[in-house]
């Protein structure tokens, strides 16, 4: 009896221990997160105080006259992510689908992890590649060709208009698309191997074709993880710095067109970080930096609330 109360005692103690020590590390990452969300507000107050919470709804960045606003990275952070999620999102999908229910068994474990080393390839290779071959084929094949096409259109047609100069916010939004589909494509695709193989067998045999299965069985049924796939490439692309840098052209100005240069948030605080900067220029890159942390976590709270949502219309 007294062994076993030793060993009870043990087991108790080790627990707490444990309980503590993971409780420390939740405990952690929320101080650092605290302690970034402070450094970033400490640090952009100074601009914050000169231009008001106009600063974000300002477009105008003249450096000489130390007059700075946000919107035109805020603008060109929003359209990239957007364009990439666009391509990236239809197309990972259709990988997915096809490496789960069309591929031959033979090619589906290679054809997977040649996606998934897509992954890992440095952001400034994409950065580079875009650049110095993206770049020119875009300049001289696809961006012609939407010009003489959807810039023809009435009220989309600005879109597509202009000097075309092969580096722009389109050109960042396909280098983004490629960098993010295999992130989506690797997530989606696990998700969807969850699904029952008895549903979709169910599904075939009641005379169901492949896309009725996949539409009204696989992912109504994993929608929740793809949800979460979705919002995780959005955050990368949000988030990409030299990459985009390379690409969009860093001409720090809204432009209706979306085949003209612009830039993001991520690429102009990379390309002025280091460039001897004044005090209030300084502060004005770190309210830049503040606003992408906003609208990040924005980003990811929308997509956690609807995570819950799609979990208690699946548990009720």
């Amino acid at each position: 009896m007294r062994i076993g109360a030793q060993v009870a005692r043990r087991q108790r103690l080790a627990d707490a221990v444990f309980r503590a020590a993971t409780q420390s590390f939740a405990v952690l990452v929320l101080i650092l997160l605290g302690g970034a969300i402070v450094s970033l507000t400490v640090g952009a107050l100074p601009a914050l105080q000169a231009f008001g919470p106009g600063f974000f709804l300002d477009p105008t960045w003249q450096p000489p006259k130390e007059i700075f606003g946000g919107l035109a990275p805020i603008y060109g952070t929003l359209v990239t992510s957007v364009i990439a999620m666009i391509i990236a999102v239809p197309v990972s999908f259709g990988i997915a689908i096809f490496l789960t229910e069309l591929c031959p068994p033979m090619l589906r474990r290679p054809v997977g992890i040649a996606i998934e080393l897509l992954a890992g390839i440095p952001s400034i290779i994409y950065g580079i590649w875009g650049f110095l071959v993206l770049g020119p084929v875009l300049q001289q094949t696809i961006l012609p060709f939407l010009k003489a096409t959807l810039g023809q259109l009435p009220g989309i047609g600005f879109l597509f208009s202009g000097v075309i100069y092969g580096q722009g916010i389109f050109t960042a939004g396909i280098v983004l698309a490629i960098m993010i589909l295999p992130f989506i494509t690797a997530i989606t695709r696990d998700v969807f191997e969850t699904v029952p193989p008895l549903l979709k067998e169910s599904a075939y045999g009641l005379g169901a074709t492949t896309w009725e299965v996949m539409w009204k069985v696989v992912l109504p049924y994993s929608r929740a993880g793809v949800v979460g796939g979705v919002m995780l490439g959005l955050g990368r692309a949000l988030g990409e710095t030299m990459a985009v840098a390379f690409v969009v052209g860093s001409a720090i100005k809204i432009n209706a067109s979306l085949l003209a240069p612009g830039t993001t948030i991520s690429a102009t605080i990379a390309n002025l970080a280091n460039s001897n900067p004044s005090e209030l220029l300084n502060s004005a890159l770190l309210a830049l930096g503040l606003a992408l942390f906003v609208i990040t976590f924005i980003v990811l709270s929308l997509a956690k609330i609807q995570l819950m949502r799609l979990q208690r219309k699946a548990g009720g």
